[in-house]
């Protein structure tokens, strides 16, 4: 993968040198702010701070055709965008170590770069494996003994979005001053939804019969489940690449459906939901519901086209973790 990504940054700014000396060059960025994200909950957020967009600012997400931020590798056309663009947003975990070598050859030495999990600090979280959970094979962490391996998965907190909008808010204001009080004003009516949601998330599991969750699948969602003080189990952590659980992870996590009395299991978006399917058919009543929380990994620009947004997917999921815990 590094191989290839310094293969595509050399063709890259070869192409990049050729441009910057033909007059078509200015024409083609029109002089409009560029800014470039990496997943959708970073791409809805900017849009949102946008409002009317009085700038006409052009606003790219790499990451538009459902393609999993653990196995994306971005292409040429990607690399130039970002090579070029006035913002940068990216997450910043293992999934993104890419990102280094591409900014290292970006031609904007005034580009505004985001990292998610920078701007969180302290409050970003290590992986953990909890009780039952299948761990990945030795293999595939061969390289990075003694790192640590930090989830994520941080837009999935209301909480966390406050925070990372209004960072994203401030950056958009120092770019475009001329707009700022229309972006302050954007970003406080965005910021209060988003508290007024994480109010209605907590007020449900207040209200639940039930304090845990069981995924059949990855477990993206632990910023959620810490931010409402819900416990978990799961077949894999948030960013496994593993497909096939053992029959002892099934085993137990079959036999803690039991023991709790779930009454659903969890999986995340995506069809394949033979894991889930297999811990209910070892259960003893065998007649649970599987339930499906979006972690928006697989969101496309064509689902933005519909009408989806970052807001929406957090309110059905609230409706289906309501369901799940009562």
């Amino acid at each position: 993968m590094r191989k290839t990504l310094s293969f595509i940054i050399a063709a890259v700014m070869a192409v990049s040198c050729l441009c910057a000396c033909s007059p078509a060059a200015n024409e083609a960025g029109n002089g409009k702010i560029q800014i470039v994200t990496t997943i959708f909950p970073e791409y809805d957020w900017v849009m949102n701070v946008l409002g009317d967009n009085p700038a006409e600012a052009e606003v790219t997400m790499l990451l538009d055709n459902g393609v999993d931020l653990h196995s994306y590798q971005p292409t040429a056309a990607d690399i130039l965008k970002i090579s070029t663009c006035d913002m940068f947003i990216y997450v910043g975990g293992e999934s993104d170590e890419w990102v280094e070598d591409a900014l290292q050859e970006a031609t904007n030495k005034d580009m505004v770069v985001i990292n998610l999990l920078d701007v969180l600090g302290d409050s970003v979280k290590e992986e953990e494996v909890v009780e039952g959970m299948q761990e990945e094979d030795e293999h595939d962490h061969e390289e990075e003994e003694g790192e640590t391996e930090y989830d994520e998965h941080v837009w999935l907190s209301l909480r966390n979005a406050a925070i990372l909008v209004q960072n994203i808010s401030d950056s958009v204001q120092s770019i475009d001053p001329a707009n700022a009080e229309t972006y302050r004003n954007n970003t406080a009516s965005y910021v209060e939804k988003l508290n007024s949601l994480d109010e209605e998330y907590s007020a449900a599991v207040d209200n639940a019969s039930c304090k845990t969750l069981l995924f059949g699948d990855r477990f993206p969602f632990r910023y959620l489940t810490d931010d409402y003080g819900l416990d978990y189990y799961a077949a894999f952590v948030g960013c496994s690449a593993e497909t096939e659980a053992s029959f002892e992870t099934i085993t137990f996590l079959s036999q803690k459906v039991d023991e709790l009395g779930l009454h659903a299991v969890m999986t995340i978006e995506g069809t394949d939901h033979r894991i889930a399917d297999t811990i209910v058919q070892n259960t003893q009543t065998k007649d649970q519901q599987i339930l499906t929380l979006d972690s928006m990994q697989s969101t496309t620009s064509r689902d933005v086209q519909n009408g989806i947004t970052y807001l929406s997917i957090m309110e059905g999921n609230l409706s289906v973790l309501t369901d799940a815990l009562n």
